[in-house]
């Protein structure tokens, strides 16, 4: 963005890349995957670099609204100072937070979730999904994060784009309205277990291996791990896959 402003140039839309989009070495899988679609559509965009911070989702999670304000008060400042109107993000938990946290602060913006926008992008026929795809006829699940499904109310726009790779989709007991968290949300991700029999993840993994799909789609930095880190739990990492819905979109069409 201050590379853009310098030039006297305004990005169609600022991509929030989020800090496990940054720093988390499986998301950045997909940061680089969406990144590659929006370039293949042409579509002029722009992330803030060093001048992005996390948006304090954890923190506010966790109970500390002191540094989720913070945080927050000072993001707002630079995308009110860049005059950001429209932001889009591939983490559900940045987008929550941005969408409907940051008016309360200032911090007015369109926002959408990056399953929303690939969707458009599909229906306005400027992503061209690839006949006799790579998915053609595999059985995929998909995981609804519960800060995209529940809390958002985004069900249609991500089976839409798995309806475009030719997959048989098979959907988990749990799902849509009644999904069931990954284990992460809430600042769960990082705190240690509570007492339980089981952990979350292995009982949300049980599901999706009922289903005897090869792949797991999800749409979240958190589902990632959480449902990786069950499937290797269970030993099955040799047989079923997790992909976000962009690199599903990536390996169909070769790009």
């Amino acid at each position: 963005m201050a590379e853009l402003t310098a030039e006297g140039k305004t990005p169609e839309i600022l991509f929030w890349v989020g800090c496990a989009g940054s720093f988390d070495a499986r998301a950045q899988k997909v940061t680089l995957a969406f990144c590659k679609i929006l370039n293949e559509v042409g579509i002029n965009y722009a992330i803030l670099g060093n001048e992005e911070s996390c948006t304090g989702d954890p923190a506010r999670r966790a109970g500390n609204e002191f540094i989720f304000q913070m945080s927050a008060l000072q993001n707002i400042e630079i995308l009110n100072g860049y005059q950001i109107k429209k932001i889009v993000t591939a983490c559900p938990h940045c987008f929550n937070t941005l969408k409907n946290e940051y008016p309360a602060l200032g911090g007015n913006y369109e926002v959408v979730h990056h399953t929303q926008l690939l969707q458009e992008l599909i229906d306005g026929g400027r992503i061209k999904m690839k006949e006799g795809g790579v998915f053609e006829g595999k059985k995929i699940t998909y995981h609804d994060s519960c800060y995209l499904g529940r809390i958002n109310g985004v069900y249609e726009a991500p089976r839409k784009i798995l309806e475009t790779l030719d997959n048989e989709l098979v959907e988990m007991k749990r799902c849509k309205t009644k999904g069931l968290c990954c284990g992460a949300g809430g600042a769960q991700m990082f705190k240690e277990d509570e007492p339980g029999d089981k952990r979350i993840n292995i009982e949300r993994v049980e599901e999706a291996l009922d289903t005897k799909a090869g792949i797991i789609a999800a749409n979240c930095p958190f589902c990632l791990t959480m449902l990786q880190d069950g499937i290797k739990g269970k030993d099955q990492q040799e047989n079923v896959m997790v992909y976000d819905l962009a690199e599903l979109i990536v390996n169909n069409n070769q790009l």
